[in-house]
């Protein structure tokens, strides 16, 4: 052991306490950002309202692009807590305190208590980091998986080099792999297996590699992980070609899917976002070989560990920024090994309080500067319709599907989806269209309820009487009968009409039945 039990504010409990804290703060400041915020709350929203726990649903269609385990957590959150942003981000907060604070505790254990603390501080105020910890998707939830995976394995694999026991922590390390692919799916153990085996076979530990595959520890990960796959085949016999074939595999595979960026990406994000800490990083690389077997076998983990997931994420052509959020947590370890190497200087200490104060300003400007300017944000059009409609009244989204009306306006119902439906105009992008059509496959009949094509827009609202329409600027040019309608709000390019069929006006340019023009209207 390297250290000494810590009490005080220094104990592990205390410590927790403290990146909960700090990763959570600011939570609650700024409204969802669309797409990807909307979406994944809004089908938590959805979970929780249906009282379907099992089955993710997007605008009430079977949602299968990712496992539930970030659903099960928001909602349950907002169960709790209340309809807001802080319970909405919380399955965020939790994914990069858990990778944080595994990571902690590993390197307290064989790197020291020193070192420990100081790798949560380049960590912490990394902006990748901390803004990626309150952001609602799914990425930061699976790199604390993936993190905390990493480190019970190898900490594993280092115990049973020195014949400690081990196969408690093993345990959890399967237990966690588990609870990662109810994250995001397989990435959740294929990472953290790619990693820890290419570090045993680097060391040539070739005992300690077959050690840790461990069939107790195997049945423990399918009992974990698999019931909720099983069911979902039961009730969609489909579900699994879906999921693992084309969500999993040709994602990663083929090309055709949205945010397709050069080998480089990743590299070049990893330096822009740790330019404040590059000094101490390299440092650490130029000492890799230093210190005793067991501090160079550490360094060694950490080099793989963010190595291999950049690597991993740089082979598809889609990339997003938060793939490559489990290779942060190793860069910090490397950074802080590099200021605690000997003892540094007051100048070292100086520039280690400078990198520490830019990154953490450059973090929280980020979240404030979100605040401040929401991009995308419909929240304040989504409360102004809460307020004004009467819960029969039905909501039309006409070209688009805007993921966070649903969650604002607090829709107790789908809101029906107007746009071309066609197998040629869905294929065009990887975007809203695509999700819905893919998710109407599971459930043709309630898709049929509330996809709608154009041609049956003015019918539907004729039926209702009073409906709201939600779509762009140019929605009104194609649709006449908007014009004779109540706008509402206005944000930016997105309108919000009240269409009242009871209105002359109205009942005219729609051509509903019984009116002189009846079947004119634009469709």
């Amino acid at each position: 052991m390297r250290h000494a039990d810590a009490t005080g504010w220094r104990s592990p409990a205390v410590i927790a306490c403290l990146i909960v804290l700090w990763l959570g703060a600011t939570a609650w400041m700024r409204p969802l950002m669309v797409p990807d915020e909307g979406r994944y709350v809004g089908v938590a929203w959805e979970m929780m309202r249906s009282g379907d726990w099992l089955t993710p649903t997007l605008n009430g269609l079977p949602f299968f692009h990712k496992p539930p385990l970030f659903y099960w957590i928001t909602a349950g959150a907002m169960s709790v807590f209340g309809l807001h942003e802080w319970p909405a981000r919380l399955a965020p907060v939790l994914g990069a305190s858990l990778g944080a604070f595994s990571l902690y505790l590993f390197v307290r254990r064989w790197s020291g208590e020193r070192a420990a603390l100081l790798t949560l501080v380049p960590l912490g105020v990394q902006p990748l980091f901390y803004v990626g910890g309150q952001f609602a998707n799914l990425d930061m939830l699976v790199a604390g998986c993936i993190s905390a995976t990493i480190v019970l394995a190898a900490h594993a694999a280092l115990c049973a080099h020195r014949a400690l026991p081990y196969r408690r922590t093993l345990a959890l390390a399967y237990a966690m792999a588990a609870v990662g692919v109810l994250a995001k799916g397989l990435i959740g153990i294929v990472l953290p297996a790619l990693v820890v085996g290419a570090w045993l076979v680097l060391l040539r530990r070739w005992r300690v590699l077959w050690a840790l595959v461990w069939w107790p520890g195997l049945l423990l990960f399918v009992l974990i992980a698999a019931p909720w796959f099983v069911a979902m085949q039961l009730r969609f016999p489909d579900f699994l070609d879906y999921f693992f074939v084309v969500q999993h595999f040709k994602r990663f595979s083929a090309g055709g899917f949205n945010n397709v960026q050069p080998f480089w990406f990743y590299p070049a994000v990893l330096l822009l976002f740790s330019l404040p800490w590059l000094p101490w990083l390299i440092k650490s690389l130029r000492r890799v070989q230093d210190g005793d077997d067991e501090q160079r076998a550490v360094r060694l983990l950490m080099l793989s560990w963010a190595g291999l997931v950049v690597a991993f994420f740089s082979l598809p052509q889609s990339k997003l920024v938060g793939y490559v959020l489990p290779a942060v947590p190793p860069l910090a370890a490397l950074m802080a090994a590099g200021f605690a190497a000997g003892s540094p200087s007051a100048r070292a200490r100086r520039g280690w309080t400078v990198s520490a104060a830019v990154a953490g300003t450059l973090s929280l400007a980020a979240v404030i500067g979100l605040s401040v300017w929401p991009p995308h944000s419909l929240r304040d059009m989504a409360r102004t319709l809460a307020e004004q409609r009467q819960s029969a009244e039905p909501v039309v989204m006409v070209g688009d599907y805007y993921y966070d009306i649903t969650f604002y306006a607090r829709l107790s119902a789908p809101p029906l989806v107007v746009e071309d439906w066609s197998p040629a105009k869905v294929q065009e992008r990887d975007n809203w269209r695509k999700e819905l059509a893919d998710a109407s496959r599971f459930a043709e009949a309630e898709a049929a309820a509330v996809l709608l094509q154009p041609a049956a827009l003015p019918a539907a609202l004729c039926a209702a009487r009073v409906g709201w329409v939600i779509g762009s600027k140019s929605t009104a040019e194609k649709y006449p009968f908007l014009q004779a309608s109540e706008l509402v709000s206005s944000v930016r390019d997105t309108r919000l009409w009240k269409v009242a069929a009871t209105t002359p006006a109205v009942l005219s340019a729609l051509g509903c039945e019984g009116t002189p023009n009846a079947g004119s209207a634009d469709r």
